[in-house]
């Protein structure tokens, strides 16, 4: 069983929001994912995608969006991002999703001999025109966390692997320790997968580890529009 991950898809296949509108290497981007997706992907395997799936306002449109990668080889795991618009009701959303589909949020799902949880997160302090508000939204995401860590540790077994997938960049630009890496470290976190990240300009690292954490940025953009394998 193999791991991928790739997020921000931003599905537009009921609104007229298309994403090359932001450079060329959103050009058949949905098509270049899906041809990946399927050079690689197995029936047994997981691809976790980590939010702005879709910029559908409501659910119905959402799953016109989601309806090709619904017929993909794989169990998909999906939290929701900033732009997710269509995520009201948890309920209804699981109810409509594929059987071979999880929706984290809040809480921890467990595949196999590892453990994966959620939650959309929020700019985290040092970043550039960081407000009060956002430290409120902040300080209230991390309470967030604080839910899906107890959730997966509920679950999680001795030599069981823990993935956390988070849409915001859990550090600064200067990679600098925050309420969520810390969290994450505490907590003896293997993996954490976010996105949100996009465009020409961006200096991330795709992967990098700190303090025995794996961080990894799989913004489709970002990844030449390719799964990223996380475990």
């Amino acid at each position: 069983m193999t791991f991928y991950a790739i997020s921000d898809l931003h599905l537009s296949t009921t609104t007229n929001k298309p994403m090359n509108v932001f450079g060329r290497n959103w050009d058949n981007y949905v098509e270049k994912i899906i041809a990946d997706w399927n050079l690689k992907v197995a029936d047994e395997d997981v691809v976790l995608i980590s939010g702005d799936i879709s910029w559908a306002m409501d659910l119905n449109d959402a799953l016109v969006d989601l309806q090709p990668f619904f017929a993909l080889k794989g169990k998909k795991v999906f939290i929701r991002g900033n732009h997710d618009y269509w995520w009201k009701s948890l309920s209804k959303i699981r109810a409509a999703m594929p059987e071979n589909c999880f929706v984290l949020q809040n809480d921890a799902v467990k595949i196999g001999n590892v453990v994966i949880c959620g939650s959309r997160g929020w700019t985290v302090e040092g970043s550039s025109d960081f407000t009060e508000e956002d430290k409120k939204l902040y300080l209230r995401e991390n309470e967030r966390l604080r839910l899906v860590m107890n959730a997966a540790n509920k679950l999680r077994k001795e030599d069981d692997k823990l993935i956390v997938m988070i849409h915001y960049p859990p550090f600064n630009v200067r990679r600098e320790p925050s309420l969520y890496t810390q969290m994450f470290e505490e907590n003896k976190v293997d993996k954490v997968v976010y996105g949100h990240l996009h465009g020409k300009d961006c200096k991330a690292d795709l992967k990098l580890e700190m303090n025995g954490v794996e961080y990894f940025l799989t913004s489709c953009d970002q990844v030449d529009n390719k799964l990223t394998v996380i475990l």
